[in-house]
């Protein structure tokens, strides 16, 4: 729609299906995701994810948006700042918004020294986006998303991401192929749990690793803490705290799996 007049009323069949699109079932029926922010259709487009759909609004363009709008595939189709506000899910929208199918399931040929990640029944997309970014910049070989936990592609999950559900390989799975993979690739599974006796930064966390990250107020289910070993983060004896935010928890153990993932310097000087 290259030099057709913006969409302005909030009525047209554009701006109701993005609204619609909001919603997971709208989007697993059309089998797409809602891709908004010029940081996240970036780092979407270098993951090879074109857009079908681009909408934009250039009158909430940030300078990142204003550069990286015009060079974004996709048909596109120019929104009123109302229309674009109505269709947005942040209070302070860049004037970018993509539409694009929704990405296969990807699962790694993992390296002898891969982390996996593994979520199960996580609901707060803030905090799965929040594991997504941080299993990005340790390192993590991908994430496997257990049964119907928040959706690892809905816009609030990329927005917390940054983008990161993007850059790594990300399935969703039931349990039981979950299990058989991770098994049949020589996992050794590890239940991150309040009340386990060992210490994460005492435990051995070498080669194959799949981290096991449950909601915070029910946890794994026994039978997931059960598959291999478990580990804690300790709280300062003086702490009303029990336990932390499965996001912060996440962060801890990956960075302890990268720090033990460190090129050991051997010697000294002559």
């Amino acid at each position: 729609m290259t030099g057709a007049e913006p969409i302005t009323s909030l009525q047209n069949p554009h701006v109701k299906r993005l609204v619609r699109l909001r919603q997971r079932r709208e989007r697993e029926a059309e089998g797409v995701i809602l891709i908004e922010g010029a940081r996240e259709l970036a780092r979407a487009v270098q993951a090879g994810i074109r857009p079908r759909a681009l909408y934009s609004c250039p009158a909430l363009y940030s300078p990142e948006a204003a550069d990286l709008g015009p060079t974004l595939p996709g048909e596109r189709f120019e929104l009123s700042r109302a229309a674009f506000e109505k269709v947005s899910g942040r209070e302070n929208p860049d004037g970018l918004l993509g539409v694009a199918d929704q990405p296969p399931a990807r699962l790694p040929d993992p390296a002898p020294d891969a982390v996996m990640v593994v979520l199960h029944g996580l609901e707060k997309p803030g905090n799965v986006g929040a594991i997504l970014r941080t299993a990005d910049a340790a390192g993590a070989a991908g994430v496997l998303v257990l049964g119907r936990g928040a959706d690892p592609y809905g816009p609030n999950v990329i927005r917390s991401s940054q983008g990161s559900v993007f850059q790594l390989p990300v399935a969703v799975l039931d349990e039981a192929p979950a299990l058989d993979w991770l098994s049949g690739h020589g996992f050794t599974t590890v239940a991150c749990t309040p009340d386990a006796p060992r210490t994460y930064w005492d435990a051995d966390l070498g080669g194959r690793v799949a981290l096991l990250l449950g909601p915070e107020h029910a946890g794994l289910p026994q039978a997931w803490r059960q598959t291999g070993e478990a580990v804690s983060i300790p709280m300062h004896p003086g702490s009303g705290a029990d336990s932390l935010n499965v996001a912060t928890a996440a962060a801890l153990v990956l960075f302890e799996c990268a720090r033990q993932r460190r090129p050991q310097v051997t010697g000294g000087p002559a």
